[in-house]
């Protein structure tokens, strides 16, 4: 297996929507799209959900949900469709008009219209029926009805605006202009600690550079705010990273919390984007106790070879050790887990919402004072 054949699009080809001029339409519907809607518009229109060039209709969404291939016989963990309540739509619609901020982006030819199984989906995809998961909760509010036909972009589609935003289309440029032939990549919704920085270091070591690609999309109400967490990538990485081998571009995808599947459809969009190596750490996409420690890992151990084509690097819980006086992991550490003092995003956040400072073990000082001054105001 060739580095091309790894670094290639998922598909073969990178599937960028060109920005085309608006045309006035008839029997059409303007529609003011959902935070998750124009995260996945997004996805799609830069090539990042490639092979996809549009949302999902009815044969594709059930052979996803029941194989996780779409119809073509191509891999892939999770319905991307266009979701809606029936009484939002009327039956003689032909176009939908899709607006953010109430200017139109883009407009979808109606081609197909379809009744999702909500409660399947929710149980294939996400491992639960109950509500009480944030990603099945989004799901059941949307309606039960899908819709889609042939996208139009009428503006670029922007979720993120700041000089981090690269499409997949430049960040590959972007690995070419540095000569790199190994990048392995880095999802994350919350702040950079100890912890994380132990794996990025590791990588380092085997790959030629790291793209830390944290997700701006759609969260949940208590995830650290993205202009906070953006501080405090920028400060991690100036202080503490070589700059010739590091590279911070952000990732406009929702959050779906769907773990294992969402950990495959993260893969696959970091080949898109030009990556050749992907980190899955513990607990990748997860939320609360719904996913097993490693489930995300585990996953890709399912997959036939060849179907993927990025190399999946898998890393233990790691931890600082107050013996070591490092961060570590059981592969590395004699010590016994009374030793050890747990990292995780989730007590970063508690920490902070109660007002108390941030540990050396849990976070590099620079990004403890973003975060501290952030909390405070």
């Amino acid at each position: 297996m060739t580095l091309q054949d790894l670094n290639s699009p998922h598909g073969g080809t990178l599937k960028e929507l060109s920005v085309v001029p608006q045309r006035r339409r008839s029997h059409a519907v303007h529609w003011e799209l959902t935070p998750r809607q124009y995260a996945d518009l997004e996805m799609i229109a830069i090539g990042a959900y490639s092979p996809l060039e549009t949302f999902m209709g009815k044969s594709n969404y059930f052979s996803v949900i029941e194989s996780m291939h779409l119809i073509d016989g191509t891999l892939w963990p999770i319905p991307i469709v266009f979701q809606f309540r029936s009484e939002q739509i009327e039956p003689s619609a032909k176009y939908l008009e899709l607006t953010h901020d109430l200017e139109q982006v883009a407009t979808l030819e109606i081609g197909e219209i379809f009744k999702l199984d909500l409660e399947l989906e929710a149980s294939r995809i996400y491992g639960t029926t109950s509500e009480d998961h944030p990603g099945v909760k989004l799901l059941y509010s949307g309606g039960d009805g899908a819709i889609t036909g042939t996208l139009s972009i009428h503006a670029t589609i922007l979720g993120y605006d700041g000089p981090e935003y690269l499409t997949p289309a430049q960040t590959r440029k972007a690995f070419g202009e540095r000569k790199w032939k190994s990048v392995a990549a880095f999802q994350t919704r919350n702040p950079v600690h100890r912890a994380h920085e132990y794996l990025h270091k590791i990588a380092l070591e085997v790959v030629d550079g790291l793209f830390l690609n944290p997700l701006v999309g759609q969260t949940k109400s208590d995830d650290v705010p993205v202009p906070t967490r953006m501080a405090a990538y920028s400060v991690l990485l100036d202080r503490y990273y070589p700059s010739d081998r590091t590279l911070l571009g952000v990732y406009p995808a929702a959050m779906r919390y769907a773990g294992p599947k969402e950990a495959i459809l993260h893969a696959i969009s970091r080949k898109n984007y030009g990556c050749t190596h992907f980190i899955v750490g513990r607990d990748h996409a997860g939320v609360g106790n719904y996913y097993s420690t490693y489930a995300a890992q585990e996953i890709f151990d399912t997959i036939v070879p060849g179907e993927l084509d990025i190399h999946i690097l898998k890393f233990e819980h790691s931890f600082y050790c107050t013996v070591c006086r490092q961060v570590a992991s059981k592969r590395t550490c004699p010590h016994g887990p009374e030793l050890h003092v747990s990292l995780s995003g989730t007590k970063v956040r508690e920490l902070l919402t109660n007002g108390e400072d941030l540990p050396p073990e849990f976070s590099r000082p620079e990004v403890a004072e973003v975060l501290r001054r952030a909390y405070q105001s």
